[in-house]
């Protein structure tokens, strides 16, 4: 009995499955043929690749690496490179899948992609990633390409990783070239407000749903998970735009303050110490409390499977923003539906960071780069307009809105892969 039921959460926390579960439901909704379900359920490319890197000490290690290309029925492929000890085949084509459909929920011109290698960056020095990033590089040299594959950043990695692979391409190429990737410095062709992007989405997204529910920002209490790029960003933007954040959940402990936490001194205290703890402007909370704290919105903005069948019910939040990947499973999603939690999925939540990385992408082949108020102008009009299309989607076909952005991204996907035809 025990082994069944670690078996099913195992199968639960699988995100390709997660994946392939909500792919189905509204692959059914929308009556696709089996013929068009085969095709967009598989990736249309999986690398594997073997990196011999020298380490600092002199010895020879073997990292490996992995691309997946999902979709390029809309584009090129678009999506981050990570780097985690616990990467997987599987995350890495869940993850790259989810990009097919964010990039289709948001109608930008790009398909899915999503790459990682496996290594512990706590253990590696800047000369010993810079190598592994290079290598992996070239290894991946004739599957990249600004119209063919476009990798950014993603767990681990950063400005500098996105130099690294611009410059390993470049000089393969024998010249510059800036579209290879996104997520760059803004001295190598990188665009203005792309790394507020994704939280930035977050907020606008929200405060779409908040009107929905009748809520003005300064009434409204959010508890955000995870105090990354993403997390801290949201919670930066929302802070001044009203919101009362009134807990950061990080990794060892959880900071509240029913009043509000002072952003700006939490990001200072973050800054000098290392970590959250002991904020003078808060008080300590059990890590595994922060979730199930009473707030109006609640921003998952970590890590993928972190409400699960197990503690959904707990959550007592109005409105569940997905500033992560994948953070709810779809058992989570069924408890979730039946405590009647709106539901902003992590394909339109989260989607800011992608089309900024499109704005940069465009900005780089025009050789033309913008102002950051042009940049976040049109990054609301994309968001705003995407999260009309999802609710009114789901509306229409009395479903939740997951499911609702599902549909909308594989309606998308499918009908140019009609209009396209298939190469025989």
């Amino acid at each position: 009995m025990i082994t069944e039921v670690s078996s099913s959460l195992e199968n639960e926390m699988n995100p390709w499955l997660a994946a392939e579960a909500r792919f189905d439901e509204a692959a059914s909704r929308l009556g696709l043929d089996d013929g068009m379900r085969k095709i967009l359920r598989s990736p249309a490319r999986e690398v594997t690749v073997h990196i011999p890197v020298q380490l600092d000490d002199g010895r020879l290690e073997v990292f490996t690496g992995y691309r997946v290309q999902h979709s390029v029925a809309r584009g090129p492929a678009k999506g981050g490179v990570r780097f985690a000890p616990d990467v997987t085949l599987d995350e890495v084509k869940a993850l790259a899948s989810w990009m097919t459909w964010k990039c289709a929920v948001v109608n930008i011109p790009f398909g899915g992609g999503k790459g990682g290698v496996v290594c512990d960056p706590r253990l590696l020095s800047m000369s010993e990633l810079e190598r592994i990033t290079r290598r992996y590089t070239a290894e991946l040299i004739e599957f990249i390409g600004p119209e063919k594959d476009v990798p950014a950043p993603d767990m681990n990695t950063n400005q500098q990783t996105m130099a690294w692979i611009m410059d390993t391409y470049s000089m393969h190429m024998r010249s510059t070239v800036t579209a290879v990737v996104t997520g760059k410095p803004l001295d190598l062709g990188g665009s203005r407000g792309r790394t507020e992007a994704t939280g930035r989405g977050c907020q606008i997204v929200t405060s779409q749903a908040l009107k929905l529910f009748g809520l003005e920002p300064h009434n409204t209490r959010v508890v955000i998970q995870g105090f990354g790029n993403v997390g801290s960003m949201a919670a930066r933007l929302m802070a001044q735009a009203g919101y009362r954040i009134i807990a950061i959940v990080e990794y060892d402990v959880t900071v509240y303050n029913d009043h509000g936490l002072d952003i700006a001194a939490l990001l200072a205290h973050r800054n000098e110490t290392g970590s959250i703890r002991d904020f003078t402007g808060g008080e300590n909370v059990p890590q595994q409390d922060g979730l199930f704290l009473d707030c109006d919105v609640l921003v998952p903005a970590a890590r993928e499977n972190v409400l699960t069948s197990q503690n959904a019910a707990r959550v007592r939040a109005k409105i569940l923003c997905e500033g992560a990947n994948g953070p709810t499973t779809p058992e989570a999603d069924k408890i979730l539906a039946e405590k009647g939690i709106f539901v902003i999925p992590d394909i339109l939540a989260n989607a800011g960071g992608v089309t900024v990385s499109y704005f940069e992408w465009v900005q780089d082949r025009q050789g033309f780069f913008w102002n950051e108020q042009l940049v976040n102008g049109r990054l609301e009009e994309i968001m705003v307009n995407s999260f009309r299309d999802v609710v009114g989607y789901a509306e229409k076909h009395g479903v939740h809105n997951r499911t609702a952005a599902y549909m909308l991204a594989l309606d998308r996907v499918s009908f140019a892969m009609k209009l396209r035809g298939i190469y025989a």
